[in-house]
């Protein structure tokens, strides 16, 4: 019998998978379902090895939602066999020009094999299969953090907005006396008292002995109290802003803990080194853009990072009327570090700064210009990353 790759296709579900295994021929030889357990993922190596036998050939494994509910059997795969992701989009399509009369994890497991042999019969559907890299550690562990930071970021956002809302409305006039909510000495100004009635009568002694008022602060907050003045919401509302005040300083310290592990990674991760080169681009910029791509070994071509990072809009016209539209491969979480790396990065370049200009000048808007800019500079990242050097700046 002539080696025969295997094929392997996945249908991943919560709790329960359901397998099916061809060959590259398109013979058909099984299926077989596994439990997202120890057992499960030993009876699935089990399987495969004795199908690899009767082939004598290589293992392809493809997996519908690589690095979701499938986690960690997708990565105990990849160790062992070259590991496909099932594009979601391209097999949503493929299944309604080639709808099966019933519709079942066994029936989606088989159209995964039949995806197989669609990928060397039908052009078009080239990456309805996308061969998965392993990704560094550093940069899977850039991910994660990165998007934590994010979400705590975010929810800092919301509370401090929040707590804004609540003192203009229980005390007109505290909120004027800092310009910004989230000014230490002010946070511990407002969480020194359990009732934010006696702040109004807090002696001179007792304000300088919180942590970072000094005599400026102090001065400003003795004027206030002879203004003060509190609604009646006061006696139910004070609780409800000390707990989101203790919120914040707790968030803010998790903030400051991750971003000093994420300075760590950035110093053992090569992609996030090389765009650190590159000026304007900060820490939270470059650890979050790494994080999201992982391996630049993903990418053929610079063309596809560019889609990837959001870059480059498709066209979406008809007739007169000109558009565009996002990619549904386009990661949204990449695009929105890349627009503020790059707006911060034309401030520190003549010639980014000269292009952004005409591209205004043109009629553009702001978020169109930035995407231009980046659109050219994802052309030098990838470059950067493939030759693995840094960015220099053309002295002007």
């Amino acid at each position: 019998m002539n080696p025969q790759e295997l094929h392997v296709s996945i249908d991943v579900g919560c709790y329960q998978h359901s397998v099916a295994i061809g060959l590259s021929d398109g013979r058909y030889l099984g299926s077989f379902d596994i439990n997202h357990n120890k057992q499960g993922f030993a009876k699935f190596f089990k399987k495969v090895e004795e199908y690899k036998q009767q082939s004598n050939g290589e293992v392809s494994i493809a997996m519908e939602g690589y690095n979701g509910h499938a986690r960690p059997l997708d990565s105990m795969i990849l160790r062992r066999y070259k590991l496909l992701n099932v594009n979601n989009l391209k097999l949503a399509r493929f299944k309604e020009i080639f709808p099966s009369p019933a519709k079942t994890d066994a029936i989606d497991a088989r159209k995964g094999l039949e995806l197989f042999q669609l990928q060397k019969t039908l052009p078009m559907a080239k990456n309805v299969l996308q061969e998965i890299h392993e990704i560094p550690k550093e940069n899977r562990q850039l991910k994660f953090l990165s998007r934590r930071r994010k979400r705590l970021v975010f929810e800092r956002v919301r509370l401090v907005n929040a707590v804004q809302s609540d003192l203009r409305a229980v005390s007109p006039g505290l909120i004027d006396i800092t310009k910004d909510v989230q000014n230490q000495w002010f946070l511990n100004f407002l969480s020194s008292v359990k009732d934010l009635r006696k702040l109004a009568t807090k002696t001179e002694k007792t304000i300088l002995k919180i942590k970072q008022v000094g005599n400026k602060y102090c001065g400003i907050i003795k004027q206030w109290q002879k203004e003060a003045v509190f609604s009646e919401e006061i006696e139910f509302i004070s609780p409800l802003i000390q707990q989101d005040i203790t919120r914040i300083k707790f968030i803010e310290n998790e903030i400051k803990t991750l971003e000093s592990s994420i300075r760590e990674l950035i110093k053992s991760s090569r992609i996030a080194q090389r765009l650190y080169s590159i000026n304007g681009f900060g820490q939270a910029c470059c650890s979050e853009i790494a994080g999201e791509i992982g391996t630049i070994k993903r990418f053929k071509k610079e063309s596809s990072l560019a889609i990837y990072l959001g870059m480059s809009p498709l066209d979406n016209s008809s007739g007169i009327k000109k558009g565009a539209k996002n990619p549904k491969q386009m990661n949204k979480h990449a695009k929105a570090a890349m627009m503020s790396a790059v707006d911060h990065h034309r401030k520190y370049s003549h010639e980014s700064s000269k292009y952004y200009d005409k591209k205004r000048v043109e009629g553009k808007a702001h978020n169109q210009a930035i995407r231009s800019l980046g659109r050219h500079l994802v052309r030098v990242i990838y470059k950067m990353l493939i030759e693995n050097r840094d960015y220099i700046l053309r002295e002007e």
